[in-house]
């Protein structure tokens, strides 16, 4: 790929694929891929989930509430989700699979205990920069390619963010995997195309 390009790993992480407590069905089925993806790109950035266990986005954190409902905080509708990711538990770890040595960032994102980060970009409240932008702007990066998981949480929010950010913006579908919940994979695919955001297939590249 040319130099003005990078790769945006989302997430490939042990609690979003099989046997993680939020598996992405099929989720571990696009690692071989993405190593692949990754070997054409000089700048690869990989993000990583990092929550605290008090983590707002926990249903367990939320007396009577069950995962996948949802509660009203002061940035918008939240989905409690069950407990993933938290920091320093194996389930946090970068999928043993994934072989990106030369990825020059690994991202952690979703730290602070009220407020959620779906995006690489920006958390939750729509106005936490994670400065990510301001690293691909530093190395001349203008176009991104997105992949991970899942396709219709943290990597559409991450792809609608890269392009907030002014970045041409391409989400490679065959490398990403969706939850799909209450119809989200769609909703997030209709947001995408308005958002200008180029939607690929891993051979195009």
């Amino acid at each position: 790929m040319q130099n003005n390009a990078a790769l945006l790993v989302i997430d490939v992480q042990n609690d979003f694929c099989p046997g993680g407590a939020l598996a992405v069905p099929d989720g571990a089925a696009i690692i071989p891929l993405i190593n692949r993806l990754a070997a054409k790109f000089a700048t690869v950035v990989l993000t990583q989930d990092w929550h605290p266990p008090s983590h707002i986005s926990f249903a367990a954190n939320h007396p009577g509430k069950e995962p996948f409902q949802t509660i009203a905080l002061p940035y918008g509708e939240q989905v409690l989700w069950p407990t993933h990711c938290v920091q320093t538990t194996p389930g946090a770890a970068l999928h043993p699979n994934l072989a990106i040595p030369h990825a020059g960032l690994i991202l952690r994102k979703g730290l602070h205990p009220d407020v959620d980060s779906y995006s690489a970009f920006l958390e939750a409240d729509r106005a936490t920069k994670t400065g990510l932008d301001g690293y691909f702007t530093s190395r001349g990066i203008t176009e991104l390619y997105l992949c991970g998981l899942a396709t219709d949480y943290c990597v559409a929010w991450s792809a609608e963010d890269a392009r907030r950010f002014g970045f041409k913006t391409t989400v490679i579908e065959d490398a990403c995997r969706a939850i799909d919940l209450n119809a989200s994979l769609a909703a997030a695919w209709s947001r995408l195309q308005a958002a200008g955001v180029t939607r690929a297939h891993s051979a195009a590249l």
